[in-house]
């Protein structure tokens, strides 16, 4: 739900059209669901409702952005293509362990994602994910001195990640 939010928030006209548009939705969504919805974001402090003159504008809140995040970031896979370009992809991290947290929840998208452990802390790939990965850096706040992202051509002795990402 906070995705779909995050979304349609870039619209300042988008509950006004989502209310005019109610009785389409299939499903028997009603207009007291829906109302039902804003009002509870709006209790968790995920959204702001504002007036102004005739028209409604509702955006989200620094806590409403985390969770529309979150979910964007769960939602994401890397994409094999048919043909590989013959580029490895490599994210290189070095993480303070006051933010060890952060380090942890990285390592385990990585993981997710299908990057191969080279060391502790890096990790590579055999696909295009350098979008993932910076979305990735932005939701998680470090900076590109804490995560670098390299594009290599020539990595040696690669027959295990040729195994590995079945290249």
């Amino acid at each position: 739900m906070a995705g779909a939010i995050y979304v349609a928030a870039s619209s300042p006209y988008f509950a006004l059209k989502l209310t005019k548009n109610i009785s389409r939705i299939k499903g028997g969504l009603t207009k007291k669901k829906v109302s039902n919805t804003f009002n509870y974001l709006k209790k968790r402090g995920l959204i702001e409702i504002k007036r102004e003159g005739h028209d409604v504008i509702m955006t989200l809140t620094e806590e409403g952005k985390k969770l529309a995040g979150k979910y964007q970031i769960d939602d994401l896979k890397i994409e094999r293509p048919k043909k590989w370009d013959k580029k490895y992809r490599l994210v290189i991290f070095d993480i303070p362990n006051k933010s060890r947290f952060i380090r942890d929840v990285l390592r385990r998208k990585l993981k997710e994602w299908g990057f191969y452990p080279l060391q502790k802390s890096v990790w590579v790939q055999a696909f295009d994910c350098r979008a993932e990965v910076e979305l990735l850096r932005e939701f998680l706040g470090v900076n590109k001195k804490q995560l670098q992202f390299l594009e290599v051509t020539k990595l040696e002795d690669d027959k295990f990640l040729r195994k590995f990402f079945d290249i």
